[in-house]
């Protein structure tokens, strides 16, 4: 499957993916993604800095099955951002290349290291990023607009 960097045709379709994926998780509330206020235009917010990149996953159709973002966090860190993946490409190995595609373009950017918060309602995200070398922090590096996430991890690049 295809991965490519967002356009702005894209917004809608990554937006409605990543509620979606918030609403089945029950992650639907203040303090996550779900409310973030560039989500409907991230095109946008990731062409406005070159230390951010947001990808695609896109089927045969070209239609968004996916995405994962990077962005500044703070000096040499970077955060993975919104790894969100439709239900009909799960098990396929998509996060782990969406991953990959995400950490590369950090190590190209000049980052040493890759932090991500979730939640414990999503599980599998958690055993994803414990399986792809990253480890657990007791709590987040810095306070943060997600507060309802709660596991924290980073990944030496």
């Amino acid at each position: 499957m295809p991965i490519r960097p967002i356009t702005s045709q894209d917004d809608a379709a990554v937006a409605a993916l990543v509620r979606s994926c918030l609403q089945a998780a029950k992650l639907d509330q203040p303090g996550t993604a779900y409310f973030d206020p560039q989500l409907d235009h991230l095109s946008e917010f990731y062409a406005a800095n070159p230390g951010r990149a947001y990808f695609v996953l896109v089927d045969a159709a070209n239609q968004v099955i996916g995405g994962c973002g990077i962005g500044e966090y703070q000096g040499p860190v970077a955060e993975l951002q919104k790894l969100y993946i439709a239900p009909s490409a799960r098990g396929q190995g998509a996060s782990h290349q969406l991953m990959q595609t995400c950490e590369d373009f950090a190590k190209q950017a000049g980052y040493t290291q890759v932090y991500l918060e979730t939640h414990h309602n999503l599980g599998v995200a958690i055993t994803l990023y414990a399986h792809s070398g990253y480890r657990q922090l007791p709590k987040p590096l810095h306070a943060g607009p997600h507060t309802t996430m709660d596991y924290f991890f980073i990944k030496d690049l």
